[in-house]
């Protein structure tokens, strides 16, 4: 007899010895006791992952004369009669190489003739996406009322191309990936079972590499065990799957994470120049990457990765000198690399240029090279290492009187962020040390204005009429250049207001503005916001509604000069 592969040989034949799928299997398993037989079923999932395996096995089920637990027995004549390669009632159809409108067509017609040994006759349709929409109309209607012995199974890997009439008319079931941990157990089986000796971590790396599918597991095991002609190594494994030396692996990723661009690229060039593959190395170097993060942000790192003691050793001491940060960006730049590479006529270059990004972060404006860069000067400031960064000449001002600043000028600068600080403190050699500041160079803060003596000096001349008409649209300028005093430009929106020879008068109709306006902490910012404006004397009233200001100031002069005549023109 031919030689079969491992996936052929040990293809299970019953439900229990199926790998995981708990929530399918024990659904099947229900219906086979309960005699509830669905006349069309869906499987679908990633490939490997056992769809067509349990078809079959419930295809046999629900023929089988005494099905043990769901699964069939093997013994009885229908179960004899099925395990037969020309029996008629398990038919399989590749959909990929048969989907056209004419083979659907002449399906439809035999579905109508009753099956042979059993009670059902089932029909597999693999890859069921891949039937032309011709294809599907014309199984449609059988699919929905097909004869009550037709059971359809579909297995797809891609439902999403299925329509929506084929999918509502179907029991969907969605296959899983099978972790890593069932795979191991999966293929150290098989090699018992074979008299195959082996290494956990080379099983380990089998696993790894089937990246959830059984049969792509099973593949790589049958392969690695022709290739070993002893025991089964974790080099041998590697070997298989060309991948490269782990040592170079190792050098280039630390190179990488070490910022030596020029070390790194020799290295990639001695790798590439062995014959390997680029998209492999990039594979093999994001793999590492992987590990690194595991084995830095994990207490169970070792049962994670599941390495060789020595190459666990390795991987941890190249990330205990480097931070999570720089880890996380190499990695994102290789993964964008992986993907380029699709589309790219020169792989070399492409794997080059993400190779030189990774290991010059000081060209890198991303994010997380600059936090990188942060990361090491505190590494270094940490190991007592002086950072000296070149000086920024200050200019120093000519000694003056400090004018007053008055309390509403205080307010916009500091608003609009212009409070200037030193930034460095200059040192006689030229460089500065990344120091604080000391404390003697610190300006005082200015002290606010009713706090401080007044000025010495002359009085301030008097405003001329022109002045005094844009007093108070200079005053809301002022007002409205900081987002502290809104709740103050809001009030003084409505004022009138009206000078009495210097002292200008703001009238409002409401009690409610005027508590607000004398407030002390309101009083005194417009005390001096007026002030700056050369008004030295200023006076809120309240007015009754519909008294302009005009008539409250012409009625306050007629009560002050009573017994008088006043004229007014």
């Amino acid at each position: 007899m031919a030689y079969l592969a491992f996936y052929r040989t040990f293809r299970p034949n019953s439900f229990d010895t199926v790998v995981r799928q708990e929530h399918i299997v024990q659904t099947l398993k229900n219906q086979i006791a309960t005699n509830k037989i669905g006349h069309a079923y869906l499987f679908c999932g990633p490939r490997g992952t056992g769809k067509t395996t349990l078809a079959k096995i419930f295809a046999r089920a629900i023929n089988c004369l005494d099905p043990q637990d769901g699964s069939p027995c093997g013994k009885c004549e229908v179960c004899k009669a099925l395990n037969d390669g020309g029996n008629l009632d398990i038919n399989e159809i590749d959909a990929a190489s048969n989907n056209g409108v004419d083979e659907m067509r002449d399906l439809r017609e035999k579905v109508q003739y009753p099956p042979v040994a059993g009670k059902y006759k089932v029909y597999i349709i693999d890859e069921v996406h891949m039937l032309t929409a011709s294809a599907f109309n014309a199984v449609l209607k059988t699919l929905e009322e097909p004869p009550r012995h037709a059971v359809f199974i579909l297995a797809t890997t891609e439902p999403q191309k299925i329509p929506a009439t084929i999918l509502s008319r179907c029991m969907r079931f969605d296959f899983k990936l099978i972790p890593q941990k069932d795979l191991e157990s999966l293929v150290k089986s098989v090699l018992d079972k074979t008299g195959k000796e082996y290494e956990d971590e080379a099983v380990a790396a089998i696993a790894r590499a089937g990246a959830g599918s059984a049969r792509d597991s099973l593949s790589i095991a049958d392969m690695c065990a022709s290739y070993s002609q002893g025991k089964l190594t974790y080099a041998d494994v590697n070997a298989v799957l060309g991948s490269a030396d782990f040592s170079a692996i190792a050098d280039v990723a630390e190179q990488i994470l070490s910022e030596d661009a020029e070390a790194s690229l020799t290295a990639v060039e001695n790798i590439l120049s062995t014959g390997k593959s680029v998209g492999v190395l990039v594979k093999d170097l994001l793999n590492f990457l992987n590990n690194c993060a595991i084995i830095k942000t994990c207490r169970n790192a070792k049962q994670i990765v599941n390495l060789p003691s020595e190459t666990f050793d390795r991987i941890k001491s190249v990330s205990e000198k480097c931070d999570g940060h720089k880890i996380l960006r190499v990695t994102e730049i290789l993964a964008k690399a992986e993907t380029d590479l699709k589309y790219s006529l020169s792989g070399r270059i492409t794997l080059e240029t993400a190779i030189m990004k990774c290991a010059m972060p000081q060209t890198d404006y991303n994010l997380d090279a600059l936090i990188g860069k942060i990361n090491a000067l505190e590494k270094k400031l940490e190991q007592g290492v002086e950072v000296k960064l070149k000086s920024i000449p200050i200019p120093q001002p000519v000694p003056a009187a400090k004018p007053v600043v008055s309390y509403a000028e205080q307010s916009v600068r500091m608003a609009s962020d212009e409070v200037k600080k030193p930034l460095l403190q200059d040192d006689d050699d030229g460089e500065t040390p990344f120091k604080p500041i000391s404390s003697p160079k610190a300006e005082a803060v200015q002290p606010v204005l009713w706090e401080q003596p007044q000025a010495s000096g002359k009085p301030a001349a008097s405003l001329n009429e022109e002045e005094k008409r844009g007093v108070f649209g200079k005053f809301l300028k002022l007002l409205r250049t900081t987002h502290k005093n809104a709740v103050l430009f809001t009030l003084c929106m409505d004022l009138n207001s009206v000078f009495e020879g210097d002292k200008l008068i703001l009238t409002t109709d409401s009690e409610a503005v005027l508590k607000g306006l004398t407030r002390p902490d309101n009083a005194n910012f417009i005390s001096e916001a007026l002030l700056e404006l050369g008004v030295t004397a200023h006076e809120v009233r309240l007015i009754k509604a519909g008294e302009s200001a005009y008539d409250k100031a012409v009625g306050e002069l007629k009560n002050n000069f009573k017994g008088a005549d006043v004229e007014i023109k």
